[in-house]
């Protein structure tokens, strides 16, 4: 049944089951970041995290997604409140404990040409202080580590981020292309244990297997609507259909890894695994590359992030299998 289906039938079977409402939903999510401390690089930071609208016009609904906390300030309701942005000159000894009290995370911002940059590993737990120290507040002193851990702290709202906040959508869009990844990868696997499973894969291993291009493409294409979304294009199945190259390379990659199970029974579960990370992760970086740069990204790119990420999972898998035979 499998390797029966078409590329036509299978994104005729995703499209069915594509949910632009929720995508739509997504967009409008409310959240707000709160900007602290230094009043001019308060203002530089938000000059920044607004910039690169169409037309260079800023709607109300992302200028109002960036609050000023005054000292002593008092927040109505800080229940869409993600994150606290604390900005300040080097040697600043900010008073923060107060500000715990939001239970949300805390960036605490230095600003010093002359120092080294230093950021923590993860973004900073609820009511935790993260301590970074940036050369200035540039989208590229920004986008290494900060811009990626205040995405994660806003965590499902992260579309709205990247809609609102054009600067930090890089960010956004490697954040969802993580996701659906791990989403696929979690597919496939499920899929590939039942493939082998006495009498169970004999009597469902087929429709697992088609089920698994079809849920898998499903996710891959939904990541095109997200990334697409945050990026300011609404959801459109039609324009998304001219990325279908992308997928379809990723359809080609799954065939692959189901041939390679029956040959690799244990190891193969791991390889079907990576491969469907691996392909998903190139859709989504190969989107972001083409909403970024207007142009698709080579085959030689591609295949370097394919190979990145599937030797990545494919080490993980190794080590799994190593511990699993083992014990």
């Amino acid at each position: 049944m499998a390797t029966a289906m078409g590329a036509r039938d299978l994104f005729r079977m995703v499209r069915q089951r594509l949910d632009v409402r929720s995508v739509q939903a997504h967009v409008r999510r409310p959240f707000r970041f709160l900007l602290c401390g230094d009043p001019a690089l308060i203002s530089e930071l938000r000059g920044l995290l607004l910039s690169g609208h169409t037309d260079d016009s800023v709607p109300l609904d992302a200028a109002a997604c960036l609050e000023t906390l005054y000292p002593n300030g008092v927040v109505d309701d800080p229940a869409d409140v993600r994150a606290i942005l604390f900005l300040g000159r080097r040697g600043d000894s900010p008073q923060l404990e107060t500000l715990a009290a939001l239970k949300v995370p805390i960036f605490a911002i230095a600003v010093d040409a002359d120092a080294a940059p230093s950021v923590p590993a993860s973004a900073a737990a609820p009511g935790a202080v993260g301590h970074y120290v940036v050369p200035a507040l540039t989208r590229e002193a920004l986008r290494g580590r900060v811009f990626p851990h205040l995405v994660d702290a806003a965590r499902g709202v992260e579309i709205a981020v990247g809609r609102r906040l054009p600067p930090m959508r890089e960010a956004v869009a490697a954040k969802l292309t993580r996701d659906a990844a791990n989403n696929a990868l979690k597919v496939s696997i499920a899929s590939a244990v039942i493939d082998h499973v006495p009498v169970l894969g004999v009597v469902l291993g087929a429709v697992a297997s088609a089920g698994d291009m079809v849920a898998i493409t499903g996710i891959q294409t939904m990541l095109m609507l997200h990334i697409e979304a945050a990026y300011g294009r609404d959801p459109d199945v039609q324009r998304v259909w001219q990325l279908l190259p992308v997928v379809g390379a990723g359809f080609g990659w799954r065939a692959l890894a189901r041939e390679l199970v029956g040959f690799l029974p244990v190891a193969g579960i791991a390889l079907k695994g990576a491969i469907a990370y691996a392909g998903t992760m190139v859709v989504g970086e190969g989107v972001a590359f083409f909403l970024e740069h207007g142009k698709h990204m080579s085959k030689t790119q591609a295949a370097q992030i394919y190979d990145r990420t599937k030797n990545d999972v494919m080490r993980f898998a190794r080590e799994l299998a190593s511990r699993f035979r083992s014990g």
